[in-house]
């Protein structure tokens, strides 16, 4: 449990996150997550960081018990672990491919949408749930994945969509059989892993450097709005049914 990293073959560094049931992270697992792929982006013999997941999920975002048994304070450290965790994702120094199975939702369309390339299995699902829960953001992060007023719909609704309408606007690079997943992202990174690995690390800094949106920024703005609903007692009541509804 918890969050592990391994080196499955040169080159290559595969951070995992396990967190049962759901992989809702707690305020310490993002901080953890951050501090993983940090140190993988920063070892000179790693040149593509792999982000998978144990269990059913990818994903689902923070630990919505933790913040209605410790209020502003988890929600404060929630807020900046996301933060943290996404920005450690989207300035690894080397690429990062995203191993994504079941489902993806809230903080963890921040991770997708902050790597540089996505692998899904055929049981894959994307989604930000952030109405329902009493929180915002992320729009940022979901803008990356799908056209503009596809995420606005998705991000009104709730609504998900599969691994296979991902691939079709582009942002999934292959989408797999639940068992072939991690196969699939490792050959994805090593087809990766054999550039030059100083070059690639060059590359990664151009590309972020010409990205039209300042992701940091972008996210943060948005955590402004959640902060808001918090404050007005709002979000305190749609987490409250939330709560109700999932007892």
């Amino acid at each position: 449990m918890g969050v592990s990293m391994s080196v499955p073959e040169k080159g290559i560094s595969v951070v995992t996150v396990d967190f049962p049931p759901v992989n809702a992270l707690p305020v310490q697992g993002w901080f953890e997550l951050a501090r993983a792929v940090r140190a993988a982006g920063r070892d000179p013999d790693v040149r593509c960081v792999v982000l998978a997941a144990e269990g059913r999920g990818f994903n689902a975002g923070v630990d919505i018990k933790e913040i209605q048994a410790h209020g502003q304070e988890a929600l404060i450290g929630a807020n900046q672990g996301c933060a943290e965790a996404f920005s450690a994702v989207y300035e690894c120094e080397t690429p990062v491919i995203a191993a994504v199975q079941g489902f993806c939702l809230g903080g963890g369309i921040g991770l997708v949408g902050s790597a540089d390339a996505i692998v899904a299995s055929e049981d894959a699902t994307f989604g930000l749930p952030e109405l329902d829960r009493g929180a915002l953001g992320a729009a940022t992060h979901l803008a990356r994945l799908v056209p503009q007023h596809l995420m606005r719909t998705l991000y009104y609704t709730s609504r998900t969509a599969s691994a296979a309408e991902l691939h079709a606007h582009g942002s999934v690079w292959r989408v797999v059989p639940h068992a072939q997943l991690r196969t699939a992202a490792l050959e994805l990174a090593r087809e990766i892993a054999v550039k030059d690995g100083r070059l690639l690390r060059m590359a990664k800094a151009a590309i972020n450097g010409i990205d039209p949106v300042d992701v940091r920024r972008s996210y943060r703005f948005e955590q402004g709005f959640t902060f808001e609903a918090n404050l007005s007692g709002l979000a305190d009541r749609v987490r409250d049914t939330f709560g109700k509804e999932g007892a």
